[in-house]
């Protein structure tokens, strides 16, 4: 039996061993929480999260928020009342904005989304011969921001742009029918192009119009990478920049922005309509 000094000893000395751990226990458990503005409390109690902060331009504070989906860079004021949602420009004309959200925001991997394209149901248009560049196009045949994309498009297939689409169908009744023809004509592309050169003619056509299983499946695949991406609606856009980076885009583009996502210098477009994206 060990004596009381002994047994004294063993306790002293597997303290001092725990000593340490609980000490760090201690201190995580009593830091203080990070202090955050007012303004910034109230957005978290509607559930947003924050990220980082980071200084920012004329004594603004930036921060990196996210509804769990999607990214945003914010600002606040120094007595943490106000925030600012919006592009900040500087002098020079510069969107600070932008370029902090570039430099702060963490950047997805898309690489096993963006391998999983070559496997989708799409319509093949524009150069198919060694193109200048691949582009992919989820869209959904009633969306009028998706036919404008499609006729901007167009001066850009003939300068060497191959674009992939890639058909969801979730506006209307109309747009899995719609969706259907195209995947399941003998020609996919002149079926897609007599379909958006029909755009807005009377939908009765295609009431009743019967999908196939294999077209609900491609459809509902479709629909799924897409949202591997983040994209919310259409059209969206994804391409491998000029150094091979994967880009996203949703949303009709300016037409200026045509010539990033092509690789191609800015094509005039003739199309009147397309003259409320300029």
């Amino acid at each position: 039996m060990k004596s009381p000094v002994s047994s004294r000893r063993a306790v002293r000395h597997a303290l001092a061993g725990l000593l340490p751990a609980l000490v760090l226990l201690w201190q995580g458990a009593t830091a203080a929480e990070p202090e955050y503005p007012a303004v910034i409390r109230t957005i978290m109690g509607h559930g947003i999260q924050v990220e980082k902060s980071f200084p920012a331009a004329s004594g603004l504070t930036g921060w990196v928020i996210t509804d769990g989906q999607e990214f945003s860079v914010v600002y606040t004021t120094p007595d943490g009342q106000t925030l600012l949602h919006g592009n900040l420009i500087d002098t020079r004309g510069m969107n600070l904005t932008a370029m902090d959200a570039q430099s702060h925001i963490p950047r997805p991997d898309y690489g096993e989304a963006y391998t999983a394209l070559a496997g989708a149901q799409s319509i093949s248009e524009g150069t198919v011969e060694n193109p200048v560049r691949t582009i992919y196009v989820f869209f959904d045949p009633n969306c009028p921001f998706c036919h404008a994309a499609w006729s901007a498009l167009q001066a850009y297939e003939k300068k060497g742009l191959q674009v992939q689409w890639i058909p969801v169908a979730y506006l209307r009744d109309s747009s899995a029918p719609k969706a259907a023809a195209m995947l399941e004509a003998e020609d996919r592309t002149a079926a897609f192009r007599r379909i958006m050169a029909d755009f807005g003619a009377d939908d009765g056509k295609w009431k009743g119009r019967p999908v196939g299983p294999d077209s609900v499946a491609a459809l509902k695949a479709n629909a799924a990478l897409m949202s591997r991406f983040g994209f919310r609606g259409t059209p969206s856009f994804v391409y491998r920049d000029a150094e091979g980076v994967v880009q996203v885009k949703n949303g009709m583009p300016r037409l200026a922005e045509f010539a990033e996502i092509s690789g191609l210098p800015e094509q005039p477009q003739s199309d009147p309509r397309l003259a409320q994206f300029r």
